[in-house]
């Protein structure tokens, strides 16, 4: 990692917050010193007023002490060096020298201070200047009114400081906010993306495993219903749908679980089911011994309320062969009315078993439907069997669903 250069340095020093900075106290500390020392050369080298005896020297080096505590109480500070300094100007003391604690206490105050209070401390300070100076002579305080133009500058410099520095600050505060906002959305991506991948494996597995099972038993009944007059083209064709429902689960889970490998966008992700699709599901049913009725009167949709509405087709069929028994009807109902698409899968069986354990089925088919700003209904039918219905705009925010 490359060393910061001394330009990258001064900008830092300038850009940081002289209440918060690190190791203030010794910079101050040392700042103080110079001052001193260079408050000492003037003292010595410029000729404009007399040279400081022992009571001068201890008031223009007391002067700068306070300057170690300038960050902490800038205005106190200020005071004290007024406290030295105006006795040392009304000593007739070279004046010069006194004039760089003066304008370091003042910078500070104009630096970590509101506007208001940083005119009010330069009108107070120029006001004590030339009050002193006036009980000299008049012609000191002409010329400190000719010199008010350095207070004023250094006052000024120190709000522009000021003022610079809280822009920097506000833009360093965006950009963290904006940082924020970026890893909060990513982690919200994330959320969603694991919740719709849940749901597809929840969708694909409950689906395949139920037509399995149902598939399974059927060749098991043919098998022992009577050995010595076999079926064996009845145990063929379960057999067969045995074997094709898990080649169309192994091709979906496949598709599912590579969403893990991509790091790409959504969109470079194969296509998403949809309507073309439930002929397939009816017709898996049927296989099933599900006596299934379907109607469609849609032909397009967007993708994502096409994809939402074939998982809800998917689990409304997988939880009617599971629970509705035996020789059970269904009738699939999809049509648009009013901007939407009405869905509605219907059976006239027995239902689940009462007391048994509840599945993520009916809140995955609702999560699909909010998932496209849609509602969906589940429950038993007054005579009988049990209805799933939902209603699904087509019109969406471009949200995808698996």
């Amino acid at each position: 990692m490359q060393a910061p250069t001394t330009g990258n340095r001064i900008i830092a020093a300038i850009n940081r917050d002289p209440l918060t900075a690190p190791r203030a106290l010794r910079h101050d500390a040392l700042l103080a010193v110079l001052t001193a020392a260079l408050a000492v050369v003037l003292a010595l080298l410029v000729d404009d007023g007399r040279r400081p005896d022992a009571l001068g020297w201890a008031l223009l080096l007391v002067s700068h002490v306070p300057l170690v505590w300038r960050r902490r109480r800038p205005v106190l500070v200020l005071l004290a060096v007024v406290a030295c300094v105006v006795p040392y100007h009304f000593l007739d003391y070279t004046h010069t020298a006194a004039t760089l604690a003066a304008y370091v206490a003042l910078y500070t105050v104009a630096v970590t201070g509101r506007p208001l209070r940083t005119v009010l401390v330069g009108i107070g300070v120029l006001t004590l200047s030339v009050s002193v100076m006036l009980t000299i002579s008049a012609h000191e305080a002409l010329g400190l009114l000719k010199a008010s133009g350095w207070v004023v500058a250094v006052l000024f410099l120190g709000v522009d400081v000021r003022f610079y520095r809280q822009y920097v600050a506000s833009i360093v505060e965006r950009a963290e906010r904006a940082e924020r906002t970026r890893e909060e959305e990513a982690r919200r991506r994330v959320a969603e993306e694991r919740l719709r991948i849940a749901r597809d494996l929840h969708d694909l597995l409950a689906h395949s495993i139920t037509l399995i099972g149902v598939q399974t038993s059927v060749a098991a009944h043919v098998l022992s219903a009577d050995p010595e007059r076999l079926d064996r083209e009845a145990v063929a064709k379960a057999l067969d749908d045995i074997a094709e429902t898990c080649r169309s689960a192994r091709g979906e889970l496949r598709t599912t679980l590579e969403v893990l490998r991509e790091h790409g966008p959504p969109e470079v992700r194969g296509p998403l089911p949809g309507l073309d699709g439930l002929p397939d599901l009816a017709q898996a049913a049927r296989l099933a011994g599900a006596r299934v009725e379907q109607q469609v009167r849609i032909r397009h949709a967007p993708p994502a309320v096409g994809a939402a509405a074939y998982r809800i087709v998917q689990e409304a069929l997988t939880n009617a062969v599971r629970h509705a028994g035996p020789d059970v009807s269904v009738r699939v109902e999809l049509d648009e009315r009013q901007g939407a698409l009405h869905l509605s899968v219907s059976d006239d069986g027995t239902g689940p078993a009462p007391g048994g354990t509840p599945g993520f089925g009916l809140v995955g088919m609702r999560e699909r439907a909010r998932s496209v700003n849609g509602t969906l209904d589940a429950g038993p039918r007054p005579g009988g069997g049990f209805e799933v219905a939902a209603v699904l705009p087509l019109t969406t925010t471009g949200k995808r669903t698996g």
